[in-house]
């Protein structure tokens, strides 16, 4: 068994391990970790217990320290720098004429990285524009091509339910959505009535799929 802490750096974002060694943390704590992306800032979701080795990634990385206010002064004006940086990547994509839509940057905690976050309908050849946002900015440059459902968590919205949707408020990770969950459901095949916004199937056909499965009804 392995003692753990579960740490999230985004709102809705997926949850991982860390061991907090005998440091005094508790759950809505923020603590400093080392990722594979760097250090970064995180929120404890999920207080200390045990879980089995199945359940985590091995080597397993210790909590570094809680952050203080100092850290949570650090992460605004990161925050601030990225949103900067949000002019200059649309100016440049422009510059090499690059059909790419921003959808989000940020840097990493100890802003050794700055990570830009777009769509686009297919491959992109950004190596030069890569190397013009290095000349640039002076640090790492990740480009991460994303699709629409990470758009719809990253930029939020109002769902067909008129609710905040789930993948920007709570969801960590995506589900697969098939349509056999809406003809299952006997709901309606319109795609305009079992999309969400962000084109594809609505995440909550997965939410009661289980039920009508295990019962077998078909209303």
């Amino acid at each position: 068994m392995y003692s753990v802490v579960g740490v999230r750096f985004k709102p809705a974002g997926k949850i991982y391990y860390f061991d907090p060694g005998k440091l005094p943390i508790e759950r809505n704590d923020h603590v400093i970790v080392e990722t594979a992306r760097g250090i970064e800032y995180g929120t404890v979701v999920l207080g200390r217990r045990e879980v089995t080795e199945e359940e985590v990634v091995l080597p397993l990385k210790q909590v570094m320290r809680v952050a203080d206010d100092d850290d949570a002064v650090v992460v605004e004006d990161n925050a601030e720098k990225a949103k900067e940086a949000t002019v200059v990547f649309k100016e440049k994509v422009r510059a090499h004429n690059l059909e790419m839509k921003l959808v989000d940057a940020e840097y990493t905690f100890d802003r050794n990285k700055l990570i830009f976050y777009f769509t686009a309908d297919g491959r992109v050849d950004f190596r030069e524009l890569v190397k013009d946002l290095a000349s640039v900015f002076r640090v790492r440059i990740e480009l991460r091509q994303i699709g629409v459902r990470d758009e719809a968590k990253m930029l939020g919205g109002i769902g067909p339910c008129g609710r905040l949707l789930c993948c920007s408020t709570w969801m960590g990770e995506f589900d697969p959505v098939s349509i056999r969950m809406a003809k299952d459901q006997s709901l309606s095949l319109n795609p305009t009535k079992i999309s969400g916004l962000c084109g594809r199937l609505m995440c909550c056909l997965k939410f009661e799929n289980d039920v009508y499965q295990d019962e077998g009804v078909s209303l």
